[in-house]
């Protein structure tokens, strides 16, 4: 049986071959609502099935997103995953996700197989991209945004958000419900300094409690991002015997390990310990007690990326303002802090 062609359709339909492109991508050129009802009616008398693979090669570009993120296995990359799947799908765009684990050898891997798969661009949430991912890039002269993360290595418009601010707000929040002292569960010694967002949480931190007048040294504790081992880390801090009245951790991940902790030594969260968090994942709202924490607009976040990627804001996003959309943080209070 012959295979069917977009010359087929067009000559059922009784229209050209670039109308049933039109059609069949959406655009670039509009279509009038009958001839696209003709078109379509064509395409499913015939059993058209386009071949995508010959578009991407004549096109040099898929319906395909790469994204690359550190660890989809933490929530906060796993619900930031699913919103840019879900925005891409309204572009009518499919999304190949690689995980990273924190490593730039496996990152540069992702990098090279997402570009010579022809993606229409990539989004990265890279925890330290290197000067070869960077030259990788380059040379591939790829769409690319940054998204949560902005690497020193790189100067890719990047959407993030205000982290600096958000973990300020936080540490304000839980001094002004009278606690002497804020300590700080931040990343570990291989977090950059410049361009992560738990340095920023680090440094809002020590910036509220410097504006309060409070001292911070010994009150900044390093953990791994993940609820387990911040967990361990959890438990040493609330072991000891200068226990902290109140804990800021860098992510909602790590206020998780240390909820765990508190309640293991059966001390009662907020009565004896009040713990905030940083990024509103969904189990925030389901901890116990209920995590107050900072959040974003993760799905307007991912939208913004890909809509970069797929319409011209990268080639009009010169200045170093345009280059960077900062979202803002918001403080979303439960009872872990002594709110409700």
């Amino acid at each position: 049986m012959a295979k069917v062609t977009r010359d087929d359709v067009a000559r059922l339909a009784g229209t050209s071959t670039a109308v049933v492109s039109y059609v069949i991508n959406n655009g670039p050129r509009p279509v009038a609502p009958a001839t696209r009802e003709r078109v379509l009616a064509a395409i499913k008398e015939l059993g058209y099935r386009p071949d995508r693979v010959a578009q991407a090669m004549a096109s040099r570009r898929t319906d395909l997103i790469g994204l690359i993120v550190p660890d989809a296995r933490q929530p906060f990359f796993g619900e930031m995953a699913h919103a840019v799947e879900q925005a891409a799908s309204e572009r009518g765009k499919m999304v190949l996700v690689g995980n990273s684990d924190y490593v730039a050898e496996r990152e540069v891997h992702y990098l090279r197989a997402f570009l010579g798969m022809r993606v229409s661009g990539l989004i990265l949430v890279s925890h330290a991209l290197n000067d070869l991912a960077a030259a990788e890039i380059d040379a591939w002269d790829a769409r690319m945004v940054l998204l949560h993360e902005r690497p020193e290595a790189i100067d890719d418009v990047a959407v993030v958000t205000d982290d600096l601010g958000g973990a300020q707000l936080a540490v304000r929040h839980l001094l002004e419900h009278g606690n002497a002292y804020v300590a700080c569960v931040g990343g570990t010694a291989e977090t950059p300094a410049v361009g992560d967002p738990v340095s920023d949480h680090v440094e809002g931190w020590r910036r509220a409690m410097e504006d309060a007048g409070v001292p911070t040294e010994g009150r900044l504790f390093e953990a791994p991002y993940n609820r387990y081992d911040a967990y361990r880390v959890g438990l040493g801090i609330l072991s000891g015997p200068d226990r902290p009245p109140a804990i800021f951790c860098s992510t909602d991940d790590q206020a998780i390990g240390v909820l765990r902790a508190a309640r293991e030594l059966r001390i009662d969260v907020p009565g004896e310990l009040a713990v905030v968090g940083f990024d509103d994942i969904k189990e925030a709202a389901l901890t116990d007690p209920p995590m107050t924490t900072v959040a974003s607009d993760r799905s307007a976040m991912a939208r913004t990326a890909v809509d970069l990627i797929l319409d011209d804001g990268l080639r009009v996003a010169g200045s170093q303002r345009e280059r960077l959309k900062i979202f803002p943080s918001e403080l979303v209070t439960r009872r872990s802090c002594g709110c409700g």
